[in-house]
């Protein structure tokens, strides 16, 4: 894993200027790349499109991170009535751990306090216990767990983040 100065990154809102839809969905496929052959169904990340992520740019809130130039990170909230829902938070495998994340999610937690909601919420599959082990160490508990359509077993966890 190469390091990168969590101070170095840079943010910026994913909007209509955003030009750089081919990095973006080749960030979140690689990304989570990983999850392949363990999570059952398969991630919905493999449904995305260029024309479905920007859709989804234009419905929801998104933030890209950059190192330089360097397309290194994203994440994606939707306004729920209560909640900010956290979804596609995606890291360069080759600088995740390097808080890339932490710092995404950061400014998804500030849009949530401007928007006066008081809870992040995101979903982890049953299987990536390491990921659910990764947000309790970032504050969130888990609430919930539900399946996927056609599936008599969890598949999927709901952890709830209260902001202060």
């Amino acid at each position: 894993m190469s390091r990168i100065d969590h101070e170095d990154i840079r943010l910026e809102r994913i909007d209509g200027s955003f030009g750089r839809w081919d990095e973006l969905l080749s960030l979140i496929l690689r990304s989570f790349a990983y999850m392949d052959g363990v999570i059952d169904p398969p991630s919905s990340a493999h449904r995305l499109s260029l024309s479905g992520l920007k859709e989804k740019a234009s419905q929801e809130t998104g933030f890209a991170a950059f190192k330089g130039s360097r397309l290194v990170g994203c994440v994606f909230i939707s306004e729920q009535a209560d909640h900010f829902y956290l979804g596609k938070l995606a890291v360069e495998p080759g600088v995740q751990g390097s808080g890339i994340g932490r710092k995404l999610l950061e400014m998804a937690e500030s849009e949530a306090r401007k928007s006066r909601k008081p809870a992040i919420e995101l979903q982890t599959r049953i299987e990536l216990s390491a990921n659910r082990d990764t947000f309790r160490h970032l504050g969130f508990r888990e609430v919930a767990q539900t399946a996927h359509d056609g599936y008599d077993r969890p598949t999927s966890v709901t952890m709830r983040k209260v902001l202060s």
